[in-house]
C-alpha cells in the first residue's frame, strides 16, 4: 500500500504493513495538503477516514487541521435527549443558499418557536450536489457544497451560542453505491446479510473487530472535533449483528466513557422499526443503552386518525386507543398480530420513561417516501393541524419537528439525487416506484435525478408572515411555551401520567401532575363536535389553551362541556394537598366524567367508581358505606396510598374493596 502526495509536492510514499490489517507510515505535511492511497497497484482512492473530499468522492482527501477552528462554547455541556425539543432540517433544502452558513441567521427564529435542537439530515459526502444525505461514502468527512468541515463547526458553535443543542443524522448500516472505496481496504462488508440499500457492513463476521471499531471512532470524531451533541443512528435495522456484544452496545459504552472523560454529554438516538425495547434498556437490564429513539408507532397512530388512511403499514393502525397506547407506553404494536407484517411484532416498551421516544407528526422520511412528498398541511384541515401540533408539542415525550411544520409548509418534500451513472439512476428510479405499490398511490413519482425535484422540496421562508401561516406559527410557540413553563407537561413521568380513552368517544384525555399542579390536556379527534371529560368545574382549573379560539383562527369555542371538530383544550388546577401534607402520587384531580384510577371524595361528595384496581371502572357489587382508620387505596398504576381519618372519607360499591 502506498501514499501518493497531490500536493504540496507530489510523491509516492510506501507504508509499512503493522499485522492485523493495518499499515502506517509518519510524514509531515501541512494542513489542506492531498493525497490518495493505492492500493495493490490499483487506481488511486480516497483515504476511508478522510475528513474533506474538496474535489469530490472521486478525489484525493484533504489533511484538517481541527485544532486551528476557534471554538467559543467552552462553557457548554450538552442537553441530553429528554430536555430536547429538535427541529429536523436538510441543510441543502432549508435556505436558498443550501449552506450550513446559510442556516446560521434562521437560528434565532427557532430559538423563538421554543427549539432546543437542531437536527441536521446526514452531511457526508455524496456524488453530485443534491441528496437526502443517506447514499454518503466518506463517514468522516463533510459535503463540500454545504461548507465542508470549517461551515459545519461554525453552524455547530452558533447554535451552542443560542443554547441549542445539535443531533446529526449518520448512517451506519450501508454506505452509498457511488464512490464507494471502503471494500477495497479490507473485509467492510458482508454477503452474510443485505440490506434493500446496498451491502451490509461487517459487525459480525471474520475481522469485524477492526470494522466495528471505525464506526466506533466515527461517532466519537463527531463528539470531539464537531462539538455534536447528539446522533441519530437511522435504520439501526439495517446493522446486522448476532455476536454475544453487540456493535450498539458497544457504541453506546464508549460514547459514555467518552462523555464521562469530556464532561459534556453524548447521546445516541436510534432509528428503528424493530419496537424491541431491548435498544432502549440499560445493560444492566439487558438492552443496548441508548438513550431515546424515534417513536414511528406515535406518527402513524395520529397520521391515521387525521387523514383516515389505511395504506401500508397504516393497515395496522386507526384507532384512538392506539393513540393512547403511542402516549402511555410508546410501542403501539408491542408482541401483536401485525397485519402490514403478516406476523406477530415488537415487544412491550412499557417499563421505559416516555422521554426515551422521539415523537412526530411529519419528518423527513413519512413526507419525503410518499409519491408526491404531500405534507401534513396539504392533506388536513387548518383545524386538524393544529390538533397535530398540540398532539406533538404537548406530548408526554420528546417533540419533534420537520423544516417548515411550524408555518405549515406547502411545498413538498420529494426524493432527489444528483448520480453520474446511468444504469444507476435508472434503478433508483425503477425503485422508488416499487416502494409505493404497497400504498396504491395512482401517479407518477416525480423523477428524483431531476434538479427541479431538489429545487421544489426548498421550504418557502417567507409563508411564515402570512395569513394562517404566520396564526399556526404563534400556535406552535404558544404550545412549547405552555410546555416548558408548565411542570407535568416540560418534566413527563410515566408514574404520574393517566391517558384513556372512553369506548367509542373520539376525546383522548391525558392528565399529569407533579405534587403542586396538575394538568389534563383533551384532544377530540372527530370531524365533529365531542362531549369533553372536562375537570370538575368546583376545582380552580383554568384553561390554558383551546385551539378552537377565534385568536388561532378557530371557530370559536363550544360549552365547557364539549369540544370542537379536531380541536383541543388544555386545562391546569392546583393539586388539592391534604392538611397532614402527605406526599400523594394518585391522581389530585376530584372528578372526570372519564373515571380515573382512583377518585377521592370527602364526606359531602358519592363516589362513582369502585377502588379496587382488579375491579375496573364500574364495578356492580353490593354498595357498601365505611368511614375508615386507614385505608389502603390501589391506583391504576399499582401504587398503595394511605389515606387518614377525617381527611378523606369514601364511598365503595363493593364492600371487598377495602383492605383494613
Amino acid at each position: 500500500m502506498t501514499v501518493r502526495l497531490v500536493t504540496p509536492t507530489p510523491d509516492l510514499i510506501p507504508l509499512k504493513p503493522e499485522g492485523d490489517g493495518y499499515w502506517r507510515v509518519t510524514v509531515s505535511l501541512p494542513p489542506d495538503s492531498l493525497y490518495q492511497y493505492v492500493v495493490d497497484g490499483g487506481p488511486p482512492r480516497p483515504d476511508p477516514v478522510s475528513h474533506a473530499q474538496p474535489d469530490g468522492v472521486h478525489g484525493p482527501s484533504q489533511l484538517i487541521d481541527h485544532a486551528a477552528f476557534a471554538w467559543r462554547d467552552g462553557g457548554w455541556r450538552g442537553r441530553p435527549p429528554a430536555e430536547m425539543i429538535l427541529y429536523e432540517l436538510h441543510v441543502g433544502a432549508f435556505t436558498p443558499e443550501g449552506t450550513f452558513d446559510a442556516v446560521i441567521p434562521r437560528l434565532d427564529a427557532l430559538r423563538e418557536l421554543g427549539v432546543t435542537a437542531v437536527e441536521l439530515m446526514p452531511v457526508a459526502p455524496f456524488p453530485g450536489a443534491r441528496n437526502w444525505g443517506y447514499d454518503g461514502v466518506a463517514p468522516f468527512a463533510v459535503h463540500r457544497a454545504y461548507g465542508g468541515p470549517a461551515g459545519l463547526k461554525r453552524l455547530v458553535d452558533a447554535c451552542h451560542a443560542r443554547d441549542l443543542a445539535v443531533v446529526l443524522d449518520v448512517v451506519y448500516n450501508h454506505l452509498g453505491p457511488e464512490g464507494n472505496y471502503l471494500a477495497e481496504f479490507g473485509p467492510y462488508f458482508t454477503d452474510t446479510y443485505s440490506t434493500p440499500w446496498g451491502a451490509a457492513i461487517n459487525f459480525d463476521d471474520a475481522w469485524s473487530d477492526g470494522v466495528r471499531n471505525y464506526f466506533i471512532e466515527n461517532a466519537l470524531h463527531w463528539f470531539s472535533h464537531y462539538h455534536v451533541d447528539a446522533l441519530r443512528l437511522d435504520a439501526i435495522h439495517g446493522i446486522m449483528d448476532r455476536s454475544a456484544n453487540p456493535f450498539l452496545k458497544e457504541l453506546a459504552e464508549r460514547t459514555a466513557a467518552w462523555s464521562a472523560e469530556s464532561g459534556r454529554t453524548a447521546a445516541l438516538i436510534a432509528e428503528s422499526d424493530l419496537n424491541d425495547a431491548r435498544i432502549l434498556r440499560p445493560p444492566s437490564a439487558g438492552g443496548f443503552g441508548l438513550d431515546a429513539q424515534w417513536s414511528d408507532d406515535y406518527h402513524h397512530a395520529l397520521h391515521t386518525l387525521l387523514t383516515g388512511e389505511t395504506q401500508g403499514y397504516y393497515v395496522d393502525f386507526g384507532t384512538v386507543g392506539q393513540m393512547a397506547t403511542a402516549m402511555r407506553d410508546g410501542f403501539v404494536i408491542s408482541g401483536q398480530y401485525s397485519r402490514f407484517r403478516k406476523r406477530r411484532h415488537g415487544n412491550s416498551s412499557a417499563d421505559r420513561p416516555t422521554d426515551q421516544f422521539i415523537v412526530f407528526a411529519q419528518n423527513h422520511d413519512q413526507v419525503g417516501n410518499r409519491l408526491h412528498g404531500d405534507r401534513l398541511s396539504t392533506l388536513v384541515s387548518f383545524e386538524a393541524l393544529k390538533l397535530a401540533a398540540a398532539v406533538v408539542a404537548l406530548a408526554p415525550a420528546v417533540p419533534l419537528l420537520f423544516m417548515g411544520e411550524e408555518y405549515g409548509e406547502e411545498a413538498p418534500f420529494l426524493y432527489f439525487v444528483s448520480h453520474d451513472d446511468p444504469g444507476l439512476i435508472e434503478a433508483v428510479r425503477r425503485g422508488r416506484k416499487e416502494a409505493f405499490l404497497a400504498f396504491c398511490w395512482r401517479g407518477e413519482p416525480p423523477d428524483p435525478q431531476a434538479e427541479a425535484t431538489f429545487l421544489r422540496s426548498k421550504i418557502d421562508w417567507t409563508l411564515r408572515d402570512t395569513g394562517r401561516h404566520r396564526l399556526l406559527l404563534e400556535f406552535y410557540r404558544e404550545l412549547f411555551r405552555l410546555r416548558k413553563a408548565t411542570p407535568p407537561l416540560s418534566r413527563p413521568d410515566r408514574n404520574r401520567l393517566d391517558v384513556r380513552v372512553s369506548e367509542g368517544s373520539p376525546v383522548l384525555s391525558v392528565q399529569s401532575w407533579t405534587e403542586r399542579v396538575v394538568t389534563c390536556c383533551l384532544f377530540n379527534f372527530s370531524g365533529s363536535d365531542a362531549d369533553a371529560p372536562v375537570p370538575d368545574r368546583t376545582a380552580r382549573w383554568d384553561k390554558l389553551i383551546d385551539s378552537a379560539d377565534p385568536r388561532w383562527g378557530g371557530p370559536g369555542s363550544a360549552r365547557p362541556d364539549r369540544l370542537r371538530a379536531h380541536s383541543v383544550a388544555v386545562y391546569r388546577a392546583p393539586v388539592k394537598r391534604p392538611r397532614h401534607r402527605r406526599r400523594e402520587t394518585a391522581p389530585p384531580w376530584t372528578r372526570c366524567r372519564i373515571p380515573p384510577p382512583v377518585t377521592w371524595r370527602t364526606a359531602r361528595r358519592r363516589p362513582s367508581a369502585c377502588l379496587r384496581a382488579d375491579h375496573g371502572p364500574h364495578c356492580a357489587g353490593p354498595s357498601s358505606s365505611r368511614s375508615c382508620f386507614k385505608t389502603t387505596v390501589r391506583t391504576g398504576n399499582g401504587i398503595s396510598i394511605p389515606s387518614f381519618r377525617n381527611r378523606f372519607r369514601m364511598r365503595l360499591r363493593s364492600s371487598c374493596c377495602t383492605r383494613y
